[in-house]
Formats: C-alpha cells, structure tokens, sequence
C-alpha cells in the first residue's frame, strides 16, 4: 500500500482550500486581519506588502462570525489570478499574524500535517449526516473531519511520521494494542480513588492471564512483580521516546518491557486517550506522548497526576450531592486511578514545566457505557458542529430525527450542558473546560439529548473562590482570577467557542435561524435564575446579560508559541484579549422560558 497515497493534488487543493476559509474566518475573528467590503458580502484581504489580494463572498452572524463560502475565494496579484496555496497563505501574512522567525517555520509543519489530515479523511468513504446521527459512539468519534473549531491549525502531531498517523491517529480508526512495562515501585507513584486496591484494579482492566504471564516474564528475568508497578504506554512513545530517552532506565531495570496488552482500543479526538472497543465498559486509558499538537506536547505529569483520582472523588461527591445537578442527570466519568513514573535525574536537570518530565504516566478514567440506561446512546458533543461532505449538519440530523421543534431540542441540550455549567458556576465559583471533545452527550433513541457527561477533569477545572474550603489533595484547583475575568470562562469557552459555530452552522442551512438559537439560549439563562432566587446578587455581580464581553483569541496564543500556549496552574495570565465581542443574549434580558419548554 503507497503510505501517501492520500497526497494527491487534488485532494491537497481541496484541503487548502478548507483551511484557508478558515484561516480567514478565525483570523478576521480575532482581529488578526481586517476584511474590506467590496460589496455587499464581498470582500478582501490584503497581503502584508499589499500585493496580493484574497477575495471572498461571506455571511456575518453573531459573536463576529465570518461564515466563508469556501468556493468563492480566489487568489489575485494584479490582474493575474493565482492558485490557493495554504502556506503561502500563512507566509503573506505572517506580520499580520504576528509570526516570529522562531515560530513561524513549526507552524508551517503544523499547517502541513493538519492540511495532510485533511487530505487522508478525504478517502475515507463519506458518511452523511443523517447516517452518523444513528451510528454508534466510536463511529461517530472517529467520524469527525474538523477538529477544534477556532484553531487554524489544529491537526498538527508533530512527531507522527505518515505510518503511525494511519495506526494512531483517530479518524484513522484503527485497533491499538498499549504497551505495558513494569515500573520499579520507587520510582513510581499509584494513587487512586476511594475504594480501588491497586492489585484488584490492575487484574480487573487487565485479567488474571495477563498479570500472572506478565509476572512470568520478570520472573524468568530474575525479577519480582512484587517490586513493580504494571503501567501502560502509548505504543508511539514506547517506540520513540521511552526506549530511548529512558534508555538507562530499561538497561537497569527499572523500567522492564512486557509487550503488548490483550484488548483493542481506539484512539479518542485527543489522541492520547483510548477507548477499550474489547470491552467498552471498562476504562478509558490516557498516556502521556511527546507529540505537539495545538499549543501543547501531549506529555502527562507524573507529579500532577498523584492527586488526579482526590479531585475526581471530590468533585463527583459535590455534584451527586447536590439537586440542581441531580435533576439535569448531569455527572462526570471520573478518573479512578493514575500512575507515574519518576526519572530523577531528567527532574534534577529540568523545571517542571519540562516535557522531560511528562514522558511516563497514566490514568484511567471510567467509560460512560456502563452508565447507560435502555435506549440511551452517546455521542461526543463536538460531533453537534460537524458537517459532512454535503453540507449538512450532524445537530440539524439530529433535530431532523428528535421529531421535535428545533427549538425544544436545543433547550433540552441547553438544560443538559449549559444549566450545570451555570450552576457550577454560580453555586461554588467552579468552572470547567467544557469545549466538544471534553463532553459526552447522552441521547434517546430519538437524538434528543437526555443529559450530558464531562470529562477531563483534574487537568482542567478551576475553583475560581479564594475562601472555598477544599480538602488538601484538592488545593491543587483553586486558581486565583480577577473578578472581571471570571465570568469570562463561559463568554470564552461556551459561547464564543462552541455556541457561535452551532448557531451559525444551524442559520446557514436553515434549521434554526439565528435568533431563535440565541433567545432560546437567553430562555435556558433566565429559567436558571429564576430557579435560583437565592443567588440574585451573583447574577447582578457576573451578568449573563452583560452588553459585551471580552474577546479572548486562541489562535493568538498559538501564533505567539505553539509549544506552551497556556500555563494550566495561571490559565487567566497569558490570554489574549482584544477588544469586546457584542453578547447575543444582552438585549434578550427579559427572555423567559416557553411554556412548551
């Protein structure tokens, strides 16, 4: 098989084509370009020396959202008509995009790979919408074409040769088998939640034939289980990473190579984390690996992961606890249990920001299968913004098949995702990363949403109240924000981020025009507060309603330094903000829910 076959030119035209659109979208969102009108709907872009032009036809929406026809642009110098050519794109802008002469060349790998992804998904035979919005979990995960909505080059897997993106890349779709090593125990670090006893854990995920052939195996070394932790690797970072960076690990076996696991597992959206398809009710698996993508290396933690399983605990103590969560069905999948490996001397060389020491660590988080009631099925919530081949959405098929008004399938979604996002908010200042691929949908037989599911949770939620007591484990959490950042979580996050795309992709093919989306939006707000009398002097202290709110760029972040866009500890001291986007719901202050709501 021709490993790059993918690479025509035809598909590569047709994948730069796509990714600038979308350059020009984000980019123009964030006010990194500037779009002249020619006229009505048409418009352009100037190269930075001026000598080239991009002309393009485009519909505005709400939040600034520029929703580019991706057939109507076209390349001009002069008289002259030229081809698209996605990295040229990037280099004629690359003062307006503020791209350094350190940054700018690893971005151009990103937007290669991310326009090589394109081109590979292109082969793949095409799925509508309305056939993905009957099709099982894994087919719908590993259906998704886009990725992040406001990234430009959000595909990137630096590190990935063209063989290991077709075995690990998840649209690849294809089986992983995890390596397995045992890990000396004083080096290494297992922590779990309330109940789990390492030995009955590991011979649970892993069965007893396993545990005892791989006991075998160290035996026959003239080693003893006893003295190591098992741990599971990601194939790619065994390969390329551990077998050699950690090499003095494995020669004084401290690090002991056992082969590869009986189960099959695919490959999530976030590359790192797998889903057991031998047995899907058992736990999702996360390792670290070394790859760059979208502003991060994709490493783990052994230090951070320690206290992963006692905040999990925590928080799904906090929600089952409490009646607002309980009547929206709302829960996380928690991460039961985490290991870590320790490499002293990369520790004693390095800061712990250094991807050295994110190299070798673990967790595992439960599957929301086993959750499942009779009739329920799942879908991961960033599926609601795709679009396939042509032009449908899978949210409009959804809607479609519900049977119910647009409308009364977008509360019910709202009163499952946004109401818990409202009430962990405004309840105990408790904010989340709730962008698509962190949320797990739970739909009826029908494709309406019944409840929502988040994961992802020790890395990112944030107590954002300096006097909420919290157990020591959990300390790690509290982040101190300014008051006039905090509501900006859910401005940024929620409606910038997802509900923009949402709503415009609904507009544009007519399922639900824009107004209607963002009123029944305001409806899901008000009903909350109505709900919630009790926390009147919140809701005027961080008003939903607000006239504007402050627009925080991602693709700046990643423009400025794609290998740490964030610091997780401080995540409010390196946003970009510039200038204010108008809130959708502002003038919609008043909205109250339908009766038939």
């Amino acid at each position: 098989m021709n490993p790059v076959a993918h690479l025509t030119p035809a598909r590569w035209a047709d994948a730069g084509r796509a990714l600038i659109r979308k350059g020009l979208a984000e980019f123009a969102h964030e006010r990194l370009l500037d779009p002249q009108e020619l006229e009505k709907g048409r418009y352009r872009v100037l190269s930075d020396d001026g000598t080239v032009e991009y002309r393009f036809t485009a519909d505005r929406y709400a939040l600034d959202h520029w929703h580019i026809h991706p057939e109507s642009i076209s390349r001009h110098r002069g008289d002259e008509h030229l081809p698209l050519d996605a990295l040229q794109f990037v280099t004629e802008l690359r003062g307006s995009l503020g791209l350094s002469d350190e940054i700018l060349p690893v971005y151009l790998e990103e937007i290669s790979s991310t326009l090589a992804g394109t081109a590979y998904k292109s082969t793949k035979t095409p799925v509508t919408s309305a056939e993905l919005a009957r099709a099982d979990f894994q087919a719908i995960e590993t259906g998704m074409t886009e990725g992040h909505p406001c990234f430009v080059a959000n595909n990137g897997r630096l590190g990935f040769g063209v063989d290991e993106y077709r075995a690990y890349a998840p649209e690849a779709a294809a089986p992983i088998h995890l390596i397995w090593l045992a890990a000396r125990r004083d080096r290494t670090t297992f922590t779990a939640g309330a109940g789990i006893d390492y030995d009955a854990f590991i011979r649970a995920e892993l069965g007893d034939k396993a545990v005892d052939g791989f006991a075998e195996t160290l035996t026959e070394r003239g080693l003893d289980l006893a003295d190591y932790l098992l741990m599971p690797a990601h194939p790619w970072q065994w390969w390329n990473k551990l077998s050699v960076t950690f090499a003095a690990e494995v020669a004084q076996e401290r690090l002991v190579y056992l082969g590869e696991g009986d189960d099959a597992y695919l490959a999530q959206q976030s590359i790192r984390t797998f889903f057991n398809t031998a047995d899907p009710a058992k736990h999702y698996v996360k390792t670290a690996i070394s790859v760059l993508n979208m502003g991060f290396m994709r490493g783990l933690s052994a230090a951070y992961m320690e206290a992963t399983p006692a905040i999990n605990d925590w928080l799904s103590g906090l929600i089952e606890a409490d009646p607002v969560f309980t009547a929206a069905r709302f829960s996380i999948i928690r991460e039961r249990a985490a290991v870590g490996y320790r490499h002293l001397e990369y520790e004693a060389a390095t800061d712990r920001y250094s991807p050295y020491r994110k190299m070798l660590a673990a967790l595992w988080r439960e599957s929301p299968v086993a959750s499942l009631a009779p009739g329920e099925r799942l879908a991961t919530m960033a599926s609601l913004l795709h679009v396939d081949h042509e032009g449908a959405s899978f949210a409009g098929a959804l809607i479609k098949d519900s049977g119910l008004a647009p409308t009364e399938w977008l509360r019910g979604y709202l009163d499952a995702y946004l109401l818990p996002v409202l009430h962990s908010f405004y309840a105990y200042d408790l904010v989340y990363m709730p962008h698509g691929e962190n949320v797990i949908l739970v739909l009826d037989e029908r494709g309406a949403v019944v409840r929502a599911v988040f994961k992802d949770i020790a890395e990112e939620i944030c107590v954002m109240d300096p006097a909420a007591v919290l157990p020591p484990a959990v300390e790690r959490v509290r982040a101190d924000v300014p008051e006039d950042m905090k509501l900006l979580s859910i401005f940024t996050d929620v409606f910038d981020c997802f509900f923009r795309f949402m709503a415009a992709t609904l507009a544009a093919e007519g399922t639900l025009d824009e107004e209607a989306f963002w009123r029944t939006v305001a409806e899901c707000v008000r009903g909350y507060q109505d709900a919630k009398p009790e926390l009147a002097e919140k809701f005027a202290q961080y008003d939903m309603f607000a006239e504007t709110f402050a627009l925080s760029a991602l693709n700046r972040l990643q423009l400025r330094n794609n290998k740490q866009m964030v610091d997780l500890s401080d995540p409010s001291a390196a946003l970009q903000l510039i200038g204010d986007l108008v809130n959708p719901i502002a003038r919609l202050r008043c909205a109250r829910p339908h009766p038939a709501a």
